[in-house]
Order: structure tokens, then C-alpha cells, then sequence
């Protein structure tokens, strides 16, 4: 059999591989939640590692460097025994929960304009300062993960997420709209970078084996905007970040939660190895994409987790099961695993069972 890294390495690259690799991520309150279920911790009371108690195939080991324009601000606004308002260094607001995990509630923004984003923001951004990227950790984790045979990336979000943490919603959206060249001067500077960044931990930390883009650009049954204007003022700017990895021979997978269905011509035109994750309850069929694009691009999840988080057995061995055997059967390149994150709605022997029905299945 092949290894993990061999299977994986396989599947981005256009190829056949001799079992179906496996990849998931479980929220931190789930983690939590199962440690009182019986999952082990370490000698310091903390929950092992995922990707080491559940035997994944896939780990992340580093990227996510500083990209805010005024470093080192996180101004505390407002604060409560459960909750505080932090100002970051592109002027968001944004309400953190202090004792569990999700994402933050948008509260205020100071980026309201080009005029704005050119005072204030952009000259901070004008030469890369390469301290943003945490050079060691990187190395080491990727040492670690490369030692177990794991199938190793980095990862970070990217120009879309960059907007909505920087002007919110309503300006992202307006701007997209009547300003395009601000969203575009935007996106050639954080573009580049990224190239900058990436290029230094790739050189000097060392290169994985692939990359995670993370780009939420969907909802229910909906993208957040048109494909046209994804076209035009996004995905240019994809092709170009896939095509520098792919100069480092780097394969690149595209996260983005929500409906993917009209952005998956403008993935796979800009050069995408593989998407993930087919949120189903969002809308998505990955056995109709399977049929569609299973010769040009590869998945990384796709299983709708709420059978994961039935908690019925039989539910849960009948899902799995005929998941896997349908992408099988469409010939799809796929890595098991859930259309989303693992909720605490998940049990840990029901997450324990259904790897069980994985392994039986997972042989071609």
C-alpha cells in the first residue's frame, strides 16, 4: 500500500491512488467535549492531538503569518468575563469569545474608503518586513509531520477573508461595486505579500508538500457575490498565487465553506489542485461534482458531517458507506472526510465508529 504522503501526493497531481487517504478537523469545544468522553491527554491535561489520536494524513505546519498593516495592535475596546472587543491593526472591531471557539461578531471598522486604506493603511504594507514569518516554528513542525509520514502543508487566508477582516461587509461589498480599482490595488498588495512570505518559508523553513488557500466565498445555496465579479477582481489574483506555488512544484487546495457550485470553472481555471470541503447542508452535491470535474480537480472532504452527528449507528455506517463507494464509483481523487469542520454536536465514539467504517472501506 501506498503511504499517506505517496496516496495524497497522487490524487493532487492528477493520479490514481491504492486507498482513500483521510483529513478532518475538529472545533476546539469538540475536542474539549470529548476529552470527557474518553479521548486521551497528554501528561499536562491536554487533549492529544487530532492528527495524531485519529491517525490523519494531512497536517498543516505553519504559514499563518503576521499580514496586518499596523503590527503588534490588538487595543482592547470593551471586555467582559465572557467576551472582549478588540481593535486589530487594520482598524476591524471584532467581538472574541474568551472561553470557546467560532468566528468573531463584526462590530466597527475605520477602513471605509480608498482614501482611507491609503492613508492609513497601505504605507505600513509598501516593503515586506520578513520578522512577519515565524521561520522556526514552521521548520520544526514541518520536521515532525515529514518524520510520521504525514502529507504536509502550509496554509493562511487570503485576499477575499483579508477584505471582510479589514472592511467589513458593507464596505467590502459597496467597494466591490462602485470602487473595483480599490479592491484591486488591495488585492495586488496583499498579493504580493504573500508571494514574499510564502517565499521565505518555502526557501528557508523548508518546502511541504502542498498549500491551503482559505476563502469563505459562499453561503446557503448562494455565493457571496457573482462569479462574474469573483472573475474579475478575485480569481486573477488566485491564478497568480497557484501559479507561484506551482513554480515550487507545490499542488494547492482551495478551502472555502459555503455553496461552491458556480466558482468551481473560475478554481479550476485558475489553476486549483483540489477543493474542499462540499458543504452539503449548504447545497453543494459532490457526487455531481464528482461526475462533472472528477478528471481536473481533486476533493478533500464532501462527507455531510450531520451524519456524523446523528448519533445513530446505523445512520452513520449507511453514510459513510455509500460516500465513499459513490465518489469510488464516479472514480472521483478524493480525501475522506466531512464537509465542514467537527461540531460538538459529534460524539467521540460516534467520530470513533465512523472511522471504523472508513478503514473497512477505504482499499480500492
Amino acid at each position: 500500500m501506498q503511504t499517506a504522503r505517496q496516496a495524497i501526493d497522487h490524487l493532487m497531481r492528477g493520479r490514481r491512488a491504492d486507498h482513500v487517504p483521510i483529513h478532518d478537523s475538529p472545533w476546539g469545544d469538540t475536542v474539549r467535549k470529548w476529552v470527557t468522553q474518553g479521548m486521551p491527554t497528554d501528561e499536562k491535561g491536554n487533549p492529544t492531538n487530532a492528527v495524531d489520536h485519529f491517525e490523519f494524513d494531512m497536517a498543516g505546519c505553519g504559514g499563518w503569518f503576521d499580514w496586518m498593516a499596523k503590527r503588534g495592535v490588538q487595543d482592547v475596546i470593551e471586555e467582559t468575563d465572557d467576551w472582549k472587543v478588540v481593535r486589530n491593526g487594520n482598524g476591524a472591531a471584532l467581538k472574541w469569545w474568551k472561553g470557546k471557539s467560532g468566528t468573531p461578531e463584526h462590530i466597527d471598522f475605520l477602513m471605509t474608503s480608498r482614501d482611507v486604506w491609503d492613508r492609513d493603511y497601505r504605507p505600513h504594507l509598501a516593503e515586506f518586513e520578513p520578522d512577519r514569518v515565524n521561520v522556526e516554528s514552521a521548520r520544526n513542525s514541518l520536521a515532525q509531520r515529514r518524520s510520521q509520514g504525514k502529507w504536509t502543508f502550509y496554509g493562511h487566508q487570503f485576499i477575499w477573508e483579508n477584505m471582510r477582516a479589514s472592511m467589513g461587509d458593507v464596505t467590502m461589498y459597496m467597494a466591490l461595486i462602485d470602487d473595483p480599482e480599490w479592491v484591486h490595488d488591495f488585492n495586488r498588495v496583499y498579493t504580493d505579500m504573500w508571494k514574499a512570505a510564502f517565499r521565505i518559508l518555502i526557501e528557508e523553513a523548508g518546502k511541504p508538500d502542498g498549500v491551503w488557500v482559505y476563502e469563505d466565498l459562499g453561503y446557503r445555496d448562494r455565493l457571496f457575490c457573482s462569479p462574474t465579479v469573483l472573475a474579475d477582481v478575485i480569481f486573477p489574483y488566485y491564478a497568480e498565487l497557484v501559479e507561484f506555488f506551482h513554480s515550487y512544484d507545490l499542488p494547492v487546495v482551495l478551502h472555502s465553506c459555503g455553496f461552491q457550485e458556480p466558482m468551481i470553472p473560475l478554481a479550476i481555471e485558475a489553476g486549483f489542485d483540489a477543493l474542499n470541503p462540499m458543504e452539503v447542508k449548504a447545497g453543494n452535491d459532490i457526487l455531481r461534482f464528482a461526475e462533472q470535474y472528477g478528471d481536473t480537480i481533486a476533493f478533500v472532504g464532501g462527507l455531510d458531517a450531520r451524519i456524523l452527528e446523528s448519533g445513530d449507528r446505523d445512520v452513520i455506517r449507511d453514510g459513510v458507506t455509500r460516500f465513499i463507494r459513490g465518489m469510488k464509483a464516479r472514480g472521483a481523487r478524493f480525501v475522506y472526510g466531512s464537509d465542514h469542520s467537527l461540531s460538538t454536536n459529534i460524539d467521540y465514539g460516534d467520530f470513533r465508529y465512523s472511522l471504523d467504517v472508513y478503514r473497512e472501506e477505504m482499499a480500492y
